[in-house]
């Protein structure tokens, strides 16, 4: 039987505020626990929440860049649940009312354009961290998160596979920091995503009973997990046992997901608008100076990569990914007319090593200002190609610029033409059968002897010198 999967995503991302929703403590990341809380994230007896109006601001410009219809009046709830993270056994968040609704995003997958519904975009606030100590046998918990705003984007179960669910993640993320509401940092565990996985045979209407897996938080971990829950889905159907909806948590290391609870329903968590925090009237006019406000997004961007840089589309969608590698992209474009060849330098070489070393792109070490010089290096004919490659590599590991590295190491560009007659001459002599070969006919000859040429520099002789001496030098040995 063929099956048809399906995936709705909650996206939890913590805004960008300077503090948390309803108090003045900093909702900054810090690894020191407990050192951001006040009485009223700790929930103290008489104390009054306040509504950080940046965060509804900032809930509002998510709404807008995902298409969303923005909602003139809204308010928060309280959902009811018991656990140490959270200080009043109640959250803080909107489940009848929310700020944004009915948006849309569209994604490029392999079969072309597919629009993902938007159901909401609400406002809430985080839980505290509990850290679990596997040799004591005990848990701490840390309350500096507890308190800092969150938005929920919640979709249609319009996803169909798990590849589909890896690009709306990453499409969500890239839009977010685009618009300066959230860092994104996984890591840091201000963007965090919920996976309902269905499955249902190919034709149903109906959707399938779906299982949750909470807080993923890597965009590998979250792929992994649609991949696993729905095989085993269909691996429980074709066996023909029950399905149950539940909660389950995914073990990244074991590549698996285990039951965690049986799945509540809204009247579980006793919903009821929050009595102590007031209702939000949304001005238009706000909305409308938000549109206004609203920086270039990545599709707009990779338009105009396309249009004014002359980029192929791969190029550009590659550059916007993210907005630190656009804006590093941008900068050098300001020191040097050849988009094509930063584009080259940036994709390959720069994305290989920041790839390699799990270098954040704000975190990339090698400025756009050195990253030019180094360009130009290889254009005036200072060093080769292959060179820059290797002086990159070592720009990422110390504070030095190229000309410093060049000059230190030797590196400069072989152009001496006596010079490199003298060694082609040699090799040629050293490799006589290679060079019978060529005379020959045998064309492949040639990337060989040039390559013998490059060993013998250590790789600092000008390719273009090299290829004109050695078709010169083989000529005339060709007619004696």
């Amino acid at each position: 039987m063929d099956y048809e999967i399906v995936i709705g995503l909650e996206i939890h991302a913590e805004l960008s505020t300077n503090t948390k929703l309803l108090c003045g403590c900093s909702a900054e990341f810090t690894q020191e626990p407990n050192i951001q809380v006040c009485q009223d994230c700790l929930a103290m007896p008489g104390t009054l929440p306040r509504l950080n109006k940046r965060a509804v601001e900032y809930a509002i410009r998510a709404g807008i860049a995902l298409n969303c219809d923005i909602s003139e009046y809204s308010r928060m709830d309280r959902k009811h649940y018991f656990y140490p993270d959270s200080t009043k056994a109640y959250q803080t968040t909107q489940q009848f009312m929310a700020l944004s609704k009915n948006g849309y995003l569209d994604i490029d997958t392999d079969d072309g354009i597919k629009r993902i519904g938007i159901t909401q975009i609400h406002l809430e606030e985080d839980a505290g961290k509990l850290i679990h100590d596997q040799y004591e046998s005990e848990s701490l918990v840390d309350y500096n998160r507890s308190g800092v705003p969150l938005i929920e984007i919640v979709s249609e179960p319009d996803i169909r596979s798990p590849e589909e669910g890896r690009i709306f993640l990453e499409t969500v993320k890239s839009i977010l920091e685009y618009i300066d509401v959230s860092d994104c940092k996984m890591q840091e565990g201000s963007l965090r995503c919920d996976v309902n996985v269905s499955v249902r045979p190919k034709g149903q209407k109906e959707l399938g009973i779906r299982s949750e897996m909470k807080n993923l938080n890597s965009f590998r971990a979250a792929y992994r997990a649609m991949v696993y829950e729905s095989k085993r889905h269909i691996d429980m159907i074709e066996r023909g046992e029950p399905i149950i909806r539940e909660t389950r948590r995914w073990d990244d290391a074991m590549g698996k997901s285990f039951p965690m609870r049986t799945k509540e329903e809204a009247n579980d968590y006793r919903y009821f608008p929050d009595p102590e925090v007031v209702p939000m009237y949304i001005d238009r006019e706000m909305v409308l100076r938000l549109k206004e406000e609203m920086p270039e997004l990545p599709k707009e961007k990779i338009q105009r990569y396309i249009r004014d840089y002359g980029l192929p589309e791969y190029d550009a969608g590659v550059l916007t990914s993210t907005k630190d590698l656009a804006e590093y992209f941008e900068k050098c474009i300001d020191l040097y007319d050849n988009p094509k060849n930063i584009s080259n330098w940036v994709m390959g070489d720069i994305l290989r090593i920041v790839n390699d070393r799990a270098i954040e792109h704000s975190d990339i070490p090698v400025t756009p200002e050195r990253l030019i010089e180094l360009l130009n290096m290889v254009d005036d004919g200072v060093i080769s190609g292959s060179i820059g490659k290797k002086v990159l590599e070592e720009m990422f590991d110390s504070e030095k610029d190229a000309n410093q590295i060049v000059e230190e190491k030797g590196l400069k560009q072989i152009s001496d033409e006596g010079e490199l007659v003298n060694i082609i001459k040699k090799v040629l002599d050293d490799n006589p059968q290679s060079v019978e070969d060529y005379l020959a006919g045998k064309k492949k000859a040639m990337g060989y002897l040039i390559g013998q040429t490059m060993r013998a520099t250590r790789g600092k002789a000008n390719p273009q010198m090299v290829n004109s001496i050695l078709n010169k030098e083989l000529g005339s040995r060709s007619n004696k």
